[in-house]
């Protein structure tokens, strides 16, 4: 069985949502470090224009978008279960909130010139400076929280989660599950990075305890790897096999076409390459680098979208 390779960089929330995700199943991995900020050479010659971070590699399989990916380790290690058989509507729709209402109202609140103060602490200014080019360019066209009103979001939303967490020690029960690993990562960020303004969880502790206790499940004990490496892993492997007998025209484009792919909103570089599978879940498509040789590039259907190429 090939090995999981994350590509991603420490101080990433989307990539602790899956480090603790790769700790919760005891699952071996590889960890590939990734530039903060472009450029990304090495992380475009495997995905062709995506460039979110983190990045799941099997072999010439590339996977990219977290909600894929917590999917693609569910199928490698079943137990323990990110979806609660009884609660798994639930529990996917209170992630897919945690990882865009929740992380952004997070975001805006941490990144407050108090918040953004902490996170530079040390740094040279021109490093912030790259930092918030970058992250404004990947943000073209979205609508922004302001500060106050990130302030008043967040707010409210530890203290529905404070009440979810009343009766039991996870969101969903008793046993972590895809909504935890979710809201557990913006969480994270804002008491990691942005320790300044962390003081606005003193008044739900019970959310503190629930982050020690997802904190508890740690990340397992990766392997280093270097990024030159997954990529010639990549150019010497062959992609699995394409589910191409559960195709699901949503689009009226046949398997075979160009097309390209990209996130509804921040981050949204094109992928280009041959549609060669389109399930009920995900879009896969046929690319060939100079580097990494021929890959498949998948996406999850939900949050992206799919155009055909003249």
């Amino acid at each position: 069985m090939s090995d999981l390779i994350l590509h991603h960089y420490p101080d990433s929330p989307f990539s602790e949502k899956v480090r603790l995700i790769l700790g919760a199943k005891k699952l071996a991995w590889k960890s590939v470090r990734i530039p903060v900020i472009m450029p990304k050479p090495d992380v475009l010659a495997l995905t062709g224009g995506y460039r979110r971070t983190p990045l799941l590699q099997i072999g010439a399989d590339i996977y990219c978008d977290t909600a894929l990916i917590c999917d693609v380790l569910e199928h490698r290690q079943p137990l323990p279960s990110l979806y609660p058989a009884a609660e798994k509507g639930l529990a996917r729709i209170v992630a897919q909130w945690a990882d865009s209402t929740l992380f952004w109202a997070a975001m805006a609140y941490n990144l407050q010139p108090k918040g953004a103060a902490s996170m530079w602490e040390g740094a040279p200014p021109e490093a912030a400076k790259a930092f918030a080019a970058d992250r404004g360019a990947m943000a073209q066209g979205m609508t922004r929280l302001r500060p106050a009103d990130a302030a008043a979001a967040y707010k409210s939303y530890l203290r529905r989660l404070a009440h979810m967490l009343e009766q039991n020690d996870f969101l969903v029960g008793d046993a972590p599950c895809v909504a935890d690993f979710a809201v557990y990562h913006p969480l994270w960020f804002t008491r990691h990075r942005t320790p300044a303004v962390a003081d606005i969880f003193q008044a739900t502790p019970v959310v503190l305890d629930w982050m020690d206790r997802m904190a508890a499940l740690g990340h397992g004990a990766p392997e280093k790897m270097g990024s030159a490496d997954a990529i010639a892993l990549a150019h010497a492997s062959t992609p699995a096999a394409p589910h191409d007998d559960f195709f699901q025209d949503d689009h009226g484009i046949a398997l075979g076409s160009r097309v390209s792919v990209a996130a509804e909103s921040f981050g949204t570089e094109l992928t280009e390459g041959e549609l060669v599978a389109a399930t009920r879940t995900q879009i896969t498509l046929r690319r060939l680098d100079e580097r990494a040789g021929t890959v498949h590039v998948h996406f999850p259907r939900v949050g992206y979208v799919m155009r055909a190429l003249a």
